[in-house]
């Protein structure tokens, strides 16, 4: 799941759009004619991108305007009769990485599944209009990406002869709520769903967020978090200085003078350097590697070593060196911590943009859809600086989206599609203790048909990674328990 504002531009989204695109793959199949594609793939090619035509809005019948939407295909391990797996995209480009590896494949070779992997609307080359500007992004919605899904499994079906096949929907972070949406909201087309750490409550403010983050530090650590909380409140105190800006410039490898003029400037600032705790928090030990992701080896352990060292100076100094060490990690020669920049970057509507790869369209659909702005707004956290009209006010900065129709957006959202209170039949919630959005998901059993996963002691999505032999014992349980129920939801 993708974090607020410009802070997720800084790591090219790396980190956070890993769970855009997973797919469904057939292979033995032959005389078929693809009559929505731009081009073919060869048998066994899993990587090879293909085309589907969409309609650009599903919820008008007098608009007949189409686009391009990217697909993937592994049929490894189909055989004749078995069951269809259709990985959901999300906030990012859909990676073929996931059509080689992760543990859906694993239950596909069980089960004999035909992989396929949709990629999103108006994320990676999936582009329904000519720009990204706020009067096209009305065309991008969790509402028309589960009409491209339902659509493009209609077509696929019908084209493929997979009319009777049983299809199961798989997706982790955002794409996981879509999956338990997909089947709540088209039944007759989704015989069951695979939600992982879906958030399915939206909410404007997400303060828990960092109260998750308390914890997970502390699990590691008892003074961790304290020491962050030091390290944060005396950089507070520093930037009431503007004595101290250069020091803070030096100290943080900033790639121009720091400059407070307004609070957002400092907020940005501020939610920048925690952003370091708060993605390693999130992907903390999640086995990211095989997608080639740097940084997966930077951990809550490693960060709570560095703030603990007193050898490297007070916790604030420590704090400045977790921030060099993430800057390295991900060879940034600095760290820019300017929100003109952030903001000259939000609003450009070019597809070439420095935010088109994700930014842009997330934090709109924040805006227009969920919230989930992660906000200092509690006493039970370790940061300070960034409230919730922070995070706010940039949906009037980049879109005209004021702090009312936010609000609005949001309620209507839950309204829609039930937001705790889901009531459908065959999906399964797996999340993390460590990760911070299981605060927004479903921890325990709604009802047998409905039933919770909540692994402790691991963090976002880590159920769909490749198994390894560092696994935690309740990680191989939760996988294995997710395939038994898949099993026996297949025979139903």
């Amino acid at each position: 799941m993708a974090l607020q504002t410009c802070r997720l531009l800084q790591w090219k989204f790396g980190t956070f759009f890993l769970f855009s695109v997973l797919t469904i793959g057939e292979a033995q199949y032959k005389g078929f004619k693809r009559f929505n594609l731009v081009q073919e793939t060869s048998p066994g090619d899993v990587s090879e991108e293909q085309w589907f035509t969409q309609k650009l809005d599903h919820y008008n019948g007098a608009d007949s305007r189409e686009w391009k939407q990217r697909y993937f295909v592994n049929d490894s391990f189909y055989k004749v009769g078995g069951p269809v797996f259709l990985m959901i995209g999300g906030e990012g480009p859909a990676n073929p990485a996931w059509m080689q590896t992760g543990t859906w494949l694993t239950y596909a070779e069980k089960l004999g599944a035909l992989c396929l992997m949709l990629e999103h609307r108006f994320y990676g080359k999936s582009h329904p209009t000519e720009d990204l500007s706020t009067e096209n992004l009305r065309y991008l919605s969790s509402r028309q990406a589960l009409a491209d899904l339902a659509h493009f499994r209609t077509v696929m079906a019908k084209d493929r002869g997979l009319t009777d096949s049983k299809w199961v929907a798989f997706g982790g972070s955002y794409p996981g709520s879509l999956a338990a949406w997909f089947r709540l909201k088209f039944p007759h087309l989704v015989h069951a769903s695979v939600a992982t750490s879906a958030p399915l409550h939206a909410t404007v403010n997400f303060p828990e967020y960092l109260e998750v983050v308390w914890r997970s530090l502390a699990s590691e650590n008892a003074e961790c978090p304290l020491l962050v909380k030091k390290a944060s409140d005396t950089l507070i105190e520093l930037l009431k200085d503007p004595k101290t800006y250069d020091k803070i410039t030096k100290d943080f490898n900033l790639c121009s003078p720091l400059q407070i003029q307004t609070e957002r400037d400092s907020a940005y600032f501020l939610e920048t350097l925690a952003g370091n705790f708060m993605d390693v928090v999130q992907y903390n030990e999640d086995n990211r590697a095989f997608e080639g992701v740097v940084g997966t080896n930077i951990t809550i352990k490693v960060l709570c070593s560095i703030m603990s060292d007193a050898s490297l100076g007070d916790p604030y100094t420590r704090y400045a060196a977790v921030a060099r060490l993430m800057m390295d990690t991900f060879s940034m020669k600095c760290l820019d911590a300017s929100f003109n920049n952030c903001l000259r970057d939000m609003t450009n509507t070019s597809w070439n943009g420095a935010a088109a790869g994700g930014g842009r369209q997330w934090v709109y659909q924040t805006c227009t859809e969920f919230g989930f702005y992660q906000s200092t707004d509690s006493p039970n956290q370790p940061f300070a600086g960034f409230p919730l009209m922070f995070h706010v006010s940039q949906c009037a900065d980049f879109y005209n989206v004021s702090a009312e129709q936010v609000a609005e957006a949001v309620a209507q959202t839950n309204e829609y599609y039930g937001s705790y209170n889901i009531r459908s039949s065959r999906i399964v919630f797996p999340n993390g203790s460590i990760d911070p959005w299981h605060a927004l998901g479903i921890t325990l059993d709604i009802s047998p048909d409905l039933p919770a996963v909540f692994i402790k002691g691991t963090a976002h999505c880590a159920n769909m990674y490749p198994a390894r032999a560092a696994d935690l014992p309740q990680l191989t349980l939760a996988r294995d328990h997710v395939f038994y129920l898949l099993q026996q939801w297949l025979k139903e």
